[in-house]
């Protein structure tokens, strides 16, 4: 079972890393990479770790794309937030 869930890790590591652009898709998707990644590093190895680090990249710019979403509408910059009020 632990070979599945490294390589839904995976999957999911990958997906993340597509996905950042889009936080409120690419954070679920690099949390539950990276709760599976943790938990498959036991049996296999490569595939987990490989998903560990595609999980933790796609999660951090996941994190700062939200970040900075957040600032540039809070400060009325973003264009986005602009037109809908506007």
């Amino acid at each position: 079972m632990t070979k599945e869930k490294s390589t839904a890790a995976l999957v999911l590591g990958i997906l993340s890393l597509l996905f950042w652009f889009f936080p409120f898709l690419g954070l679920p998707i690099a949390i539950i990479g990276l709760i599976l990644a943790v938990n498959g590093i036991k049996n296999n190895k490569k595939f987990a770790m490989g998903a560990l680090i595609c999980s933790i990249i796609g999660l951090v710019l996941g994190i700062a794309n939200a970040a900075i979403g957040a600032y540039l509408g809070a400060t009325g910059q973003h264009a986005l937030v602009n037109r809908l009020i506007g």
